[in-house]
This record gives C-alpha cells, sequence and structure tokens, in this order.
C-alpha cells in the first residue's frame, strides 16, 4: 500500500490494491461522509438552527419565522357588519401582543381612507371623519414578536343621516372673478361645530398663499388671503363635508372640488366728495368717471366692496330695503351688486347729465349716467359695465358715512389680517 493524502482533511489515506481494495474504498467513502456533515453541521447540529431577532436563522444566516400562529391580536371597530356606524371617532384598528404593520381602509369605490399607524405600533386612527352611508372593508395586519403575521379583514357601513346640510359657495366652478374675491359659503343650517365643519374644508392657491377663514355668524364661512389675490392665481375649493357632524344629529352631505381663476386686477374707487370713480386696471388708471353717489340723508358706506352679482337690467323697489314708496324703478340698467343690504353701482338715466359728478342725489347707491334701456354702449355705465367682473373690488372713500360691515356683501376686506384670523 502507499499513502496519499486525502484532499479535505489532510490525513494520511490508504490506498487499496488487489482483491482487498473495495472494502477498503468503502470505508474511506464512509470516513469522507463523516468529516463532510461534520464541516457543514457545527457540531453535529445540522438540523438545528443559530436563533436570532425575529425568528430563527438557517445556516446561511436568512432569518426563517418561528413555527406555530401568531400571538398578536387585531381588533376592529366597528364590529363586522356593523350598519349604523358613526362617522367620527367610531373607526378605530388595534394590535394586542403585537405590532400593527398594515392597515387598509377602503369604500366601495375603492377610496382609501387616510389615516396613520401610532409610534407604538398598537392603534390606527383615520385622519378624518367618514363618509355617510357608506360601507367600507378594512384589512389590518399585525406581527408578533416572533415575526408570525395575524390579520383581520371586516366590513361595517356608516349612518344614513336623517338631517343633512349643504354649503352654497361662491364663486362658481371654473370661473374667472376679481382680485377681491373670496371664497364665501352659506350653510343650510346653523353650524355648532365650526372647528369640525372648518377642518373638512381646504382652499389653497397656486401661487401658494396663507389663506384663512373666518365665520360670520354660524352659517356662513368666508376664506380670503390677507391681501387681494394675484392676478393669474389658481384657486382650489375641497369639500369634504360628507359625514361631517355640523350639528346634534346634523350630517354634511357634500363631497366636491372647485377651482376658479384670479383674472386681471381691477379696482376702482369712488370718491363722494370729488364725486369721481377712477378706475385701476393692473396699476395703471384707464378712466376718470363722473358719479352720483348718496344723498344727505341717504348716504354711501365707505370702505372695500367687492361686485357679487351684475345685472343688464333690475327692478329697484325701495320698500325692499327700508325706503317705503320713495321710488319703484322696474327697469335699472347696468346694476352690479356692492352690499347684501341694496348698495349697487348702476346707470341712472332718470338724472339729467348735470348731475354726474357735481351732486350726490342716490339713496346710497352709486350712479353713473347711462341711457333708459341701456342701448348706448359708449354711456359711462355700459362702458363700467361690460369692463368689469364678479370679485372686482370698489373701494367708496369720503361719503359721511360709516364702514360697510365685513359680513354685509362679499365684503371681508374691511378687517384686518388680525382681526380676519380671530
Amino acid at each position: 500500500m502507499g499513502k496519499k493524502q486525502h484532499p479535505i482533511s489532510g490525513a494520511p489515506a490508504v490506498v487499496a490494491r488487489g482483491r482487498g481494495g473495495a472494502a477498503a474504498r468503502a470505508a474511506t467513502a464512509a470516513a469522507l461522509l463523516v468529516l463532510v456533515t461534520a464541516c457543514a453541521g457545527g457540531g453535529g447540529g445540522g438540523d438545528r438552527e443559530a436563533s436570532g431577532p425575529g425568528g430563527e436563522k438557517n445556516g446561511d444566516g436568512a432569518s426563517r419565522v418561528a413555527d406555530g400562529p401568531s400571538r398578536a391580536v387585531v381588533t376592529v371597530a366597528p364590529e363586522d357588519g356593523a350598519g349604523t356606524a358613526a362617522t367620527s371617532g367610531a373607526l378605530k384598528v388595534t394590535a394586542d401582543r403585537g405590532r400593527l404593520t398594515t392597515v387598509t381602509v377602503k369604500d366601495g369605490k375603492g377610496v382609501e381612507v387616510k389615516g396613520r399607524i401610532s409610534a407604538d405600533g398598537g392603534s390606527w386612527e383615520p385622519s378624518h371623519h367618514l363618509a355617510g352611508a357608506t360601507r367600507y372593508k378594512v384589512h389590518a395586519v399585525a406581527r408578533d414578536e416572533e415575526g408570525r403575521e395575524s390579520a383581520k379583514d371586516t366590513s361595517f357601513t356608516t349612518l344614513s343621516p336623517k338631517n343633512t346640510f349643504i354649503g352654497h359657495y361662491t364663486p362658481e366652478d371654473r370661473s374667472t372673478v376679481g382680485v377681491g374675491m373670496p371664497v364665501s359659503l352659506n350653510f343650510t343650517r346653523g353650524i355648532t361645530d365650526p372647528d369640525a365643519v372648518e377642518r373638512a374644508i381646504t382652499v389653497t392657491s397656486v401661487p401658494s398663499v396663507p389663506i384663512e377663514g373666518h365665520w360670520f355668524g354660524n352659517d356662513r364661512l368666508d376664506f380670503r388671503p390677507e391681501k387681494y389675490w394675484a392676478p393669474g392665481t389658481k384657486v382650489t375649493v375641497k369639500l369634504n363635508l360628507d359625514g361631517v357632524q355640523g350639528r346634534p344629529g346634523v350630517y354634511g352631505k357634500q363631497a366636491k372640488t372647485i377651482s376658479f381663476t384670479i383674472g386681471r386686477s381691477q379696482v376702482s374707487t369712488v370718491d363722494a366728495k370729488t364725486k369721481r370713480m377712477k378706475v385701476v386696471r393692473d396699476g395703471k388708471q384707464i378712466k376718470d368717471i363722473p358719479i352720483t353717489a348718496g344723498a344727505p340723508a341717504t348716504t354711501t358706506y365707505n370702505g372695500q366692496m367687492v361686485i357679487s352679482e351684475k345685472y343688464k337690467v333690475t327692478r329697484m323697489n325701495g320698500a325692499t330695503v327700508g325706503f317705503g314708496g320713495e321710488y319703484d324703478i322696474k327697469d335699472v340698467p347696468h346694476a352690479m351688486r356692492l352690499s347684501t343690504s341694496g348698495t349697487f353701482l348702476h346707470g341712472n338715466y332718470w338724472a339729467s347729465s348735470g348731475t354726474f359728478g357735481s351732486a350726490n342725489v342716490s339713496h346710497g347707491c352709486v350712479g353713473l349716467s347711462d341711457v333708459r334701456g341701456g342701448w348706448n354702449k359708449k354711456s359711462p355705465a355700459a362702458w363700467f359695465y361690460d369692463r368689469s367682473i364678479l370679485g372686482d373690488v370698489v373701494i367708496v372713500k369720503n361719503s359721511k358715512d360709516k364702514q360697510i360691515a365685513p359680513s354685509n356683501g362679499l365684503n371681508g376686506w374691511n378687517m384686518s389680517w388680525a382681526q380676519w384670523k380671530k
């Protein structure tokens, strides 16, 4: 026999010769098997793996989840199948003896409800209220300390409100308006939880500016920036009122997004003392128009006013604004509303031409020279009407009257920014 080194261990290997070679080769193979097993198994533990965080590890260091059911328990409220769940405060997902890793809540259209898992992984809550009369599906997964997962799938339906409210909004969707136009919402029911309602409304702009809301009473909410909008600004309003409880037992039913664009800047200043109006377009004066303002006994409000309505022709009856039967004109041309209480800037065909620029004779409105029927496009009233849009600003100064109330029309600009944000 001769000697050779074993290819693995380096031990001497016996080379069999002759008739006894087969037995020797078998013994050598058995020895090799033992050596290979010892190298791979680590002390005879080839069927065991070193344990580590979150489970065990196999021979190459990869994690393997421990056998057996997960100890994590997922709980979802409202309970599965609930049919009259509250839209706020009812939905909550929790995990016991484990941490939540996934929570998905979707409505029947596949729209996901935003929410967040707590820092300790013990709970999840939605970031906003749910819609009314809507079925939601919940899928939640939690993991225990050994890395084993437990899942729960449930569904529930929110209550169907018997009493609802909506907000009538200004301006109209996709409209182009002047730099003074606020976002104004008038609710069909008085709101006793204004914070909940305001949280459900977002107003954003491009370019971005700070925008704040202000309540006038319990049924009107306006939004505006600190200063007039910049021309060309794009404004988006999201009404997520569906399911908001605005007052006990009364829920919003509105889910809508509207947008509008700010056009060119036009700010016109009426001086009741000089009886003239200067029209400034994009920072440049384009017209100086003679006017007539309120007579000494029926003066015009001072302040910043926003054009909220336009009528080619309208009826003005003194009885509707506290002046009894003093006037009833059925065909007032080129009328633009400046206040809820009845202040207009309008065409006047019944006063003599010499009145404009020399005397104040109106019942509180601002009058511009016009013709009956409004057919003359060159009249001052027609000229101004054709070049004005909703949201344009008209400022009245030097009138012997008080400043207009911010709630009287779309006239919140008469409040300072600090007052507005209160």
